[in-house]
């Protein structure tokens, strides 16, 4: 009876592209922190010398 109601195959809609996409720009987590800690620095202190 499963036969006959068309039931989609293994994966569940689930489709997988390139596994390892190759970028230009290739960062570790540290780097990445480090980014968002001096962006918000930054932003903090024109903050405090425009405000």
């Amino acid at each position: 009876m499963a036969e006959s109601m068309g039931i989609p195959g293994m994966g569940g809609g689930l489709m997988r592209y390139k596994e390892e996409y190759n970028s230009k720009f290739k960062f570790g987590p540290g780097v990445v922190v480090a980014m968002i800690i001096i962006t918000i620095a930054f932003v903090i202190g024109l903050r405090m010398f425009y405000a």
